[in-house]
């Protein structure tokens, strides 16, 4: 019977869509793991946002909360999107922990340089994996994610690219 539930409970979350059954089953799990990713990421440059310190304070703590913003804004599309095209998403925070690849951060100081760069490379790791969902919403002929998903890179780039410069700064002196 708990079968037949969750059968019920699947069939009225079934958004119809003329994408192939099996693209939606892969597009919404690429996203689903996307959606952890930028839940791990936006708590992860909340908490660098929020314990930042030093001489560069106001222009690192002003750049990650903008950041954060930023990441903040999407996660939203990235779970609707799934839903549009007949998918599921994330569930839970413990399913979030499960499926990101963002690592986490819990030490009790890290450097502003640290900080920046572990953002940076971050950032330019969850380029890689839009990238490769690109490869599958593009195959699947799915041109509305694999459209958002182009300006969601766009987006992690440009963060890639301040965490860079900022990072350079620090350690070029100029030269």
């Amino acid at each position: 019977m708990a079968k037949a539930k969750l059968r019920v409970a699947s069939d009225r979350l079934n958004t119809p869509t003329d994408l192939d059954p099996n693209d939606v089953a892969k597009i919404s799990e690429g996203l689903t793991v996307l959606l952890s990713d930028l839940f791990a990421l936006y708590i992860k440059t909340k908490n660098f946002h929020w314990h930042v310190s030093g001489p560069n304070f106001r222009d690192y703590h002003l750049l990650l909360d903008e950041q954060s913003q930023q990441i903040f804004a999407i996660i939203d599309a990235v779970g609707e999107r799934a839903r549009k095209i007949g998918g599921t998403t994330l569930r839970s925070l413990g399913q979030a922990e499960q499926l990101k690849r963002v690592p986490d951060n819990n030490a009790d100081y890290v450097s502003p340089l640290e900080m920046l760069k572990e953002l940076r490379d971050d950032n330019k790791a969850l380029t890689a994996n839009m990238r490769e969902l690109h490869g599958v919403t593009d195959d699947a002929k799915d041109v509305s994610t694999t459209s958002l998903l182009e300006e969601w890179i766009d987006q992690s780039e440009e963060r890639t690219w301040f965490l860079y410069e900022a990072t350079r700064e620090a350690t070029d002196s100029g030269h």
